[in-house]
C-alpha cells in the first residue's frame, strides 16, 4: 500500500449542497447524478415533502423537497436549484436542494457524532457533522431520510 493509499484509506468523498444557508453532505457513493431543476409531475396521496416524480432517461424517480422534509420555509427555485439523484440499496430518489457547492474529502477523524444536536431537524436524518477547515457540514443519513412513512 503506497503513501497516497494510506492517506486516503480512511477518507470518503461527499457532495456538499446548500439548503437555507446551511451546508449538508451526502456520500458520493450514493449520488447517481445531479440535475438542473426540471418539470416534476405531482402524484396524488403522497406525503407533503414528496413533490412528485421526474422521468430521467426513461426511469421514473420520486423527488423529495428537502426544505419540506426538514420543516424549512419554501423558497422560489433559482438557476442554482438542483435535484440530487441518490441511490440507497435499490431505491432511487431525487432531492431538491438550493445549490450544489462541491465535492470534498473528509477523514473519519473529521466526522463527529451528534447525539443531542437539534430538535429542529430529526436526529434520525443526521449521520454526523464533518469539519472541513472552518466549515461545519451536516452529513445526512440517506437510509432514514428516504423512508416514506407517517412516522417520519
Amino acid at each position: 500500500m503506497g503513501l497516497e493509499e494510506i492517506k486516503n484509506h480512511n477518507t470518503r468523498q461527499y457532495v456538499v449542497f446548500r439548503l437555507a444557508k446551511e451546508e449538508y453532505g451526502v456520500d458520493t457513493r450514493n449520488v447517481t447524478i445531479i440535475e438542473r431543476m426540471t418539470t416534476i409531475t405531482r402524484v396524488p396521496k403522497t406525503p407533503p415533502f414528496i413533490l412528485g416524480v421526474i422521468n430521467l432517461r426513461g426511469d421514473i424517480i420520486p423527488v423529495m423537497d428537502l426544505r419540506a422534509r426538514f420543516n424549512l420555509p419554501a423558497v422560489e427555485y433559482t438557476d442554482d436549484t438542483r435535484i440530487v439523484i441518490i441511490k440507497v440499496e435499490d431505491t432511487s430518489m431525487g432531492m431538491v436542494v438550493d445549490s450544489v457547492a462541491e465535492v470534498i474529502q473528509l477523514s473519519e477523524d473529521a466526522i463527529e457524532n451528534v447525539t443531542n444536536f437539534s430538535n429542529d431537524l430529526s436526529m434520525d436524518f443526521i449521520l454526523g457533522v464533518g469539519k472541513a477547515d472552518d466549515r461545519i457540514i451536516t452529513l445526512l443519513n440517506l437510509e432514514k431520510l428516504i423512508r416514506i412513512s407517517d412516522n417520519n
